[in-house]
């Protein structure tokens, strides 16, 4: 199998701009497969997702059949695609079960919006891609 490519989905604009360059980036080499992984926290509601940079169940709801979506684009143009939604019942920052997800399916490249869903302005990076960066066993591609 060729590359691994990861984007960490949230529905905002850059991270369909994250899929955007995963596209490119699994050009680059054959049998490229791509990973849309979007993260979603149980007992949290919609209305604090915009500080915590996580989403709800209901979200899930809203997000499946974008990702269905963008899995029937992505293969109408030739490409290997996975999705998935991972339910996180820990409550902790999506970019660590992003992380989980990677080293368990090998995952080579995550690609990820700088800032996502979150209001909160943060200095460098968003909250999940900063811990993308820090704690992912692969490489990793910011967009901003």
């Amino acid at each position: 199998m060729g590359r691994k490519i990861l984007v960490a989905y949230d529905t905002s604009l850059l991270s369909r701009k994250a899929i955007d360059e995963a596209k490119i980036q699994a050009k680059l080499v054959e049998d490229s497969h791509l990973y849309i992984v979007t993260v979603v926290t149980p007992g949290i509601t919609s209305n604090s997702t915009a500080a915590s940079g996580n989403l709800s169940m209901n979200d899930a709801e809203l997000i499946y059949p974008k990702l269905e979506e963008i899995k029937k684009e992505l293969q109408g143009n030739g490409f290997n695609v996975h999705t998935e939604i991972i339910t996180d019942f820990s409550q902790r920052n999506p970019g660590v079960a992003i992380c989980d997800y990677v080293e368990e399916h090998a995952i080579d490249m995550v690609v990820v919006g700088h800032r996502g869903l979150s209001n909160l302005k943060r200095l460098f990076l968003g909250s999940v891609s900063s811990t993308i960066v820090q704690r992912a066993a692969s490489k990793v591609l910011v967009i901003k």
